[in-house]
């Protein structure tokens, strides 16, 4: 026979089980909820509201999350950032998919280990007044620190350095190129002979290229700029006919476009490229390296020159195998007003990940 209150407690827990997803503890018969681990990645520009106090924005450089309620403990749990409310609202966020966490409001609590780890990934952690205005920015010092690092940077965009650094840069991107064309060329060679020799012909054209790379000889690659990207946009242009070739039976694909695609595969690319830009922009970071004095891009302002030469060789083996895999699958690929649907991200953004 169950007394009133023990009739109120079971009441309790099982409307609190209903409201997020709980466990019982075996000893207290209490349901104790469970963390609710938040993947979905915004869109550009727009707002999740996660829960009251809590909310995510996806931007150009990965994913900020903003925590402004009273009484919010963040802390560290394996690889996620924890945050709870008291006892009764528990999330988790895959450091991952983190590039910013924003204190914006008093009353916020953040644990030394949490602390720890987003300086070791290069995650910001920045705060913010009453009136939204940043008042604080914390990063390890030991990513900033390695001053000669960056002089040495600077110095070897005028010497041979520069120019080594700007050849291996060229030749890797043309070689994963030729590598991922090979790879899927096996498989085609099984179902289609003609197609098979017209991927094997334009395999043989990056192959000759990045042999030329290795001769390209100047002062500096200031003097050499010009041949290396003038090497670079007709590997590309080789490159992506074998594309065409590659999945061209599946789906329809002209050739490649950078901003303002609304076709599906280069809707996929780009998305893809963001993930990876993002992850490469943290690693020069934790580096210690200057983003925005690169070799092979010039400088502009506001544009990262550093990490768009480093992106180029990882975007073949990372992406477009991850992208020419999903088009060969058949997968479907949800489009909404030339931009793709939370499902396609979400599933192209886990076959990224795992590339990565």
């Amino acid at each position: 026979i169950m007394t009133e209150q023990a009739i109120q407690e079971v009441d309790q827990s099982t409307e609190a089980s209903r409201q997020s997803p709980a466990q019982f503890n075996l000893f207290t018969g209490a349901a104790e909820l469970i963390p609710i681990e938040i993947t979905e990645p915004a869109e550009d520009g727009r707002e999740i509201r996660v829960d009251e106090g809590i909310s995510l924005v996806k931007s150009e450089d990965g994913s900020q999350l903003i925590f402004s309620g009273f009484g919010l403990f963040l802390s560290k749990k394996s690889e996620r950032l924890l945050a709870r409310k008291g006892k009764d609202v528990i999330y988790q966020f895959p450091f991952f998919r983190i590039q910013e966490v924003v204190v914006g409001s008093k009353g916020i609590t953040v644990s030394s280990d949490l602390l720890q780890e987003l300086c070791v990934r290069g995650i910001r952690l920045s705060f913010l007044d009453y009136s939204g205005k940043p008042y604080a920015m914390v990063t390890s010092p030991m990513l900033t620190a390695t001053v000669q690092t960056r002089r040495e940077q600077i110095l070897a965009l005028t010497d041979k350095r520069g120019l080594e650094f700007c050849k291996a840069v060229v030749l890797g991107k043309i070689k994963n190129q030729e590598r991922l064309l090979r790879y899927f060329g096996k498989h085609i060679k099984q179902e289609n002979e003609e197609r098979f020799k017209n991927l094997e012909a334009t395999v043989s054209q990056l192959r000759g290229l990045w042999k030329k790379v290795p001769g390209i000889d100047a002062a500096s690659v200031n003097e050499a700029r010009g041949t290396l990207m003038g090497t670079e946009g007709t590997a590309a242009r080789i490159y992506w006919e074998g594309v065409k070739e590659i999945i061209g039976h599946k789906t329809e694909f002209f050739g490649r476009e950078h901003r303002g695609a609304t076709d599906a595969v280069n809707a996929l690319l780009n998305y893809g490229y963001g993930i990876l830009y993002s992850q490469v922009w943290g690693a020069v970071l934790n580096a210690g390296l200057e983003p925005f004095a690169g070799f092979l891009h010039v400088d502009r302002p506001g544009k990262p020159s550093l990490v768009l030469d480093l992106v180029e060789e990882f975007r073949q083996p990372i992406v477009d195998r991850a992208v020419i895999a999903y088009v060969n699958l058949g997968i479907s690929i949800g489009m909404k007003d030339g931009l793709l649907d939370s499902d396609t991200r979400k599933s192209i953004g886990e076959r990224v990940v795992e590339r990565l």
